[in-house]
């Protein structure tokens, strides 16, 4: 097999490459290594992977150095000319999209920043796959776009069309250019609706990180809406075996013959604010200084998902509790 996945420098991408490294799958691995958090974090991943890019030039390929069947290439998703040219001697099987302009609020401050890479270099993707029979597209959506649903846990089957941020608009967009290529081109795609993920390596934009940072050097730490928040943490080990499950297994014909699935992948026990925070004070050993703020714009209250659907057609059931995956966060983190 011959894998394609997009945002490879980026947390849940890394982890996802170095996962199909270790089980001999060939892999190509494409980031454009912006600036939205630090770029020093996204080159420690990849050397990680034995990639070193402090010289690598856009659309420039290079070889890893740990693994033979690994080579990374940084491009942006959207680049109309450089991404169908990957594609012609691609030879992808299956191409997983991780790529994408993340974080909720930053969507309200830079919105073209979600436009070209989460609508333009998706729908770019898209026409790669169609062109060059791509097997099975994996992309990641987001649990953002059951906006602020009151009803838990979170369906598939539910309403999603009132999106309380435009990161989560664009998401919800993706699903429908998805399946919209299904039904047009007959292509087999699969999206995932990510629930908050957390662990080693993870987005320093993300609470998490930012919590563990402010702990560790005794800054102050903003709660918002006074803690009262809940959030279906989900470890990222367990995400990244959601998806390799995914990969194998193309979706079966809906009625109208299209070949387009949904789901989503969490934990499926959300976590109080207020208590993840105490987790973290444990497993690092200090007190957060925390300073109570009202209801940021784009937040919503609580998400929690039901992966019924994913456990039924993947067998997928997160085996990761909190105590057990904030200790192994806090372990990488003391010595990163």
């Amino acid at each position: 097999m011959r894998v394609l996945v997009t945002g490879a420098a980026g947390f849940i991408g890394f982890h996802l490459t170095k996962r199909l490294l270790e089980e001999g799958i060939e892999v190509v691995g494409l980031d454009n290594l912006n600036e939205y958090y630090s770029v020093s974090l996204k080159e420690a991943r990849l050397s990680e992977l034995g990639v070193t890019v402090h010289h690598l030039h856009k659309n420039q390929q290079t070889n890893s150095e740990r693994y033979p069947s690994f080579t990374f290439v940084r491009m942006d998703l959207h680049d109309r000319e450089a991404l169908p040219a990957l594609f012609v001697d691609g030879n992808f099987d299956v191409v997983v999209n991780l790529a994408a302009q993340g974080g909720v609020r930053y969507s309200s401050e830079n919105p073209f920043a979600y436009i070209d890479s989460n609508l333009v270099g998706f729908a770019n993707l898209l026409e790669c796959c169609r062109h060059h029979h791509v097997q099975h597209l994996v992309y990641a959506s987001s649990s953002s776009v059951y906006g602020g649903n009151s009803k838990t846990p979170f369906e598939e089957e539910d309403r999603v069309d009132m999106p309380v941020s435009l990161y989560a608009a664009t998401k919800k967009a993706d699903e429908l250019m998805a399946s919209c290529y299904a039904k047009l081109y007959g292509m087999a795609a699969t999206g995932l609706r990510f629930f908050t993920v957390y662990g080693p390596w993870g987005r320093p934009d993300m609470a998490p990180m930012l919590f563990a940072d402010a702990i560790l050097n005794g800054r102050e730490i903003k709660v918002f809406n006074n803690g009262d928040l809940y959030r279906d943490f989900t470890y990222v080990d367990d995400i990244v075996e959601g998806i390799v499950r995914v990969m194998g297994k193309t979706p079966d014909p809906q009625s109208d013959g299209r070949r387009h699935k949904i789901y989503n992948i969490g934990c499926s026990r959300p976590i109080h604010l207020l208590d993840f925070i105490s987790v973290m004070e444990r497993a690092f050993g200090r007190e957060a200084k925390k300073v109570y703020l009202p209801m940021q714009p784009g937040d919503v209250y609580q998400t929690y998902a039901d992966t019924t659907a994913l456990e039924q057609d993947f067998g997928y059931k997160p085996s990761v509790g909190i105590e057990e995956g904030i200790a192994k966060f806090a372990a990488w983190r003391k010595t990163y």
